[in-house]
């Protein structure tokens, strides 16, 4: 079964007005335009072949562009014959992606389009007597070209959004290599004096309780071990930091692996009043893991999730197969994340929490660049945060 038609397209088809009598006047134009098609396909590759530019896309010669001609017609009788539903559109999309994937420019697309709407419009005149029936004609026709043309922009956008995601990612992690290299070395001269100090803290309190200790020394020490403590935790988010992470990528269920996460969260969001959702089961969602990387992943996105929603809420977690790869989604009914605050998620050593050391959100983005994946913030105050790691599928 196919999926439903995306939001965007049923917005396309409204916005052109697209309509039963559109799609009956498109079939009533094949036995018009059918005979043209080939000549129409003929000129369509001939105008590609003068160019130097757009003829680059076409590396397999004449037994290609023959090929591609046959391509052609069928595209063009399935576009009047219909229906746009749910099986048209996919195969639309997959011409769309493949003219992105070949790395064919907009405007030798556009170009295309316009050369066979001119070729659909001058046969309609030339062979339709009827004012009134070739007016309808050209409008449906022209209805058709426009959301074909919506089709295969959302593609090129898509791509441009990819590649503007990729771009950010790798600017972040140039960022966090000088960040790791300033911490790898911070803590390496924190760490010797705090061993040295909690090992002192040990002794002293060793002495203190065999002799008749002051109850006032030993809440001293107690107060003492615990910031020695804490330090130490801090230090150890450091070094988790300014280590590039060592992946033992392989293939893995991420719907499974990430609902092991969910049961382990579940009793801290349930003393938090917060309703925790487990992705759904059913066909395995698969992509190159590792799969302790993962849970460090999904346990920080859920457990920020958790504080940033207060009782009553929920934290609903997700995995889908996306167009790319696995999707893991974690979505919060919180008050979501200003402006001023969304921007500097990804900072090292950013935080809004009192005792935050900064790391958690760097640490995550930083895992998934080493899976080759992206990470995506969407959120509004008011409206909650989605975040959505996307990871790539694995190769058959």
């Amino acid at each position: 079964m196919a999926d439903p038609l995306p939001a965007y397209f049923v917005r396309a088809l409204a916005y052109v007005d697209w309509s039963a009598a559109d799609a009956a006047t498109l079939r009533a134009c094949e036995p018009v335009l059918a005979p043209a098609f080939e000549g129409f396909a003929a000129r369509f590759y001939a105008l590609i072949d003068r160019d130097p530019h757009a003829r680059r896309v076409i590396t397999g010669g004449a037994p290609q562009i023959a090929r591609l001609e046959r391509t052609l017609v069928a595209w063009m009788t399935s576009g009047l014959r219909g229906p746009l539903d749910a099986a048209f559109y996919a195969r639309r999309a997959r011409i769309g992606q493949r003219h992105v994937e070949i790395g064919l420019p907009q405007e030798y697309m556009f170009t295309a389009m316009n050369g066979l709407r001119a070729d659909y419009t001058a046969r309609l005149f030339a062979e339709v007597a009827d004012p009134e029936r070739v007016a309808a004609m050209v409008l449906a026709v022209d209805k058709l070209f426009d959301l074909e043309l919506m089709i295969m922009l959302h593609h090129y956008q898509l791509d441009s959004e990819q590649r503007l995601i990729e771009r950010e990612t790798a600017a972040r992690q140039e960022k966090l290599t000088a960040m790791r290299t300033l911490s790898a070395g911070l803590a390496h001269e924190v760490r010797n004096p705090l061993n040295a100090a909690t090992l002192q803290l040990e002794l002293l309190e060793r002495r203190l309780r065999r002799g008749a200790a002051d109850p006032k020394l030993t809440e001293s020490t107690d107060l003492i071990h615990h910031e020695l403590g804490r330090l130490t935790r801090m230090l150890n988010d450091f070094l988790a930091f300014a280590r590039p992470p060592d992946l033992t990528a392989a293939p893995h269920d991420v719907g499974a692996l990430v609902r092991g996460v969910v049961e382990v969260e579940r009793a801290g969001a349930a003393a938090a009043g917060v309703e925790l959702t487990a992705p759904a089961g059913g066909a395995a969602v698969r992509a190159r893991v590792d799969p302790d990387r993962l849970h460090q992943i999904a346990q920080n996105l859920i457990r920020n999730a958790v504080e940033a929603t207060p009782a009553g809420g929920r934290v609903d977690v997700e995995v889908a197969a996306g167009p790319r790869g696995a999707e893991l989604r974690v979505r919060d009914t919180g008050p979501g994340i200003p402006p001023e605050v969304e921007q500097r998620i990804f900072e090292p050593f950013f935080s809004t929490k009192p005792a935050g050391t900064g790391l958690g959100m760097s640490i995550v983005a930083s895992l998934v660049a080493a899976h080759h994946g992206t990470i995506e913030v969407d959120t509004a105050p008011g409206h909650g945060t989605a975040v959505t790691v996307r990871l790539p599928a694995v190769e058959d």
